[in-house]
């Protein structure tokens, strides 16, 4: 064979293989950032209402294969106290070049929302008792109903 096909047929190998690695690495692209993260945690809750008038964000986050833990904090829009709001724990899991939430930590079976730990308060003795003692005041007039098990008791 001439030199000059054998050159060409080298520099066409190349070049075929050079593109697939090009589209192999499109495919699979590195999602592992807190962009990526905070993107899967705005799609999960744009289906929730009531928090229109909240600022989402992830504060941090830890990347195990194809999971991730994220710390999420919940802010009123347009609020500037450092201190307000509040955070909350999500895992996610990787579905294509996606992040999507699996749940937050402790919240099967009844758990704790806010961990193992103790309340602060003691026994309330049921949702609607009062955490500080004595009975709970009437509710304002006009106040939605609360449901049954969780009302507060009448003066």
């Amino acid at each position: 064979m001439d030199t000059a096909i054998i050159g060409f047929m080298k520099r066409g190998l190349i070049a075929t293989a050079l593109a697939a690695f090009i589209v192999l690495a499109a495919c699979h692209k590195d999602i592992q950032t807190t962009e990526a993260v905070q993107a899967g945690m705005t799609k999960y809750l744009a289906g929730r209402s009531g928090l229109s008038a909240m600022d989402v964000s992830v504060t941090s986050v830890s990347f195990h294969d194809n999971e991730a833990d994220a710390m999420v904090h919940f802010q009123a829009k347009g609020s500037t106290n450092v201190n307000s709001g509040i955070s909350m724990k999500y895992v996610l899991e990787r579905k294509g070049n996606e992040w999507v939430v699996k749940g937050r930590p402790g919240m099967g079976g009844g758990a704790n929302p806010h961990g193992d730990a103790a309340n602060p308060h003691g026994d309330m003795g049921g949702m609607g008792a009062n955490p500080h003692g004595g009975t709970m005041p009437a509710l304002p007039p006009g106040h939605p109903a609360i449901p049954s098990g969780t009302e507060a008791p009448s003066k």
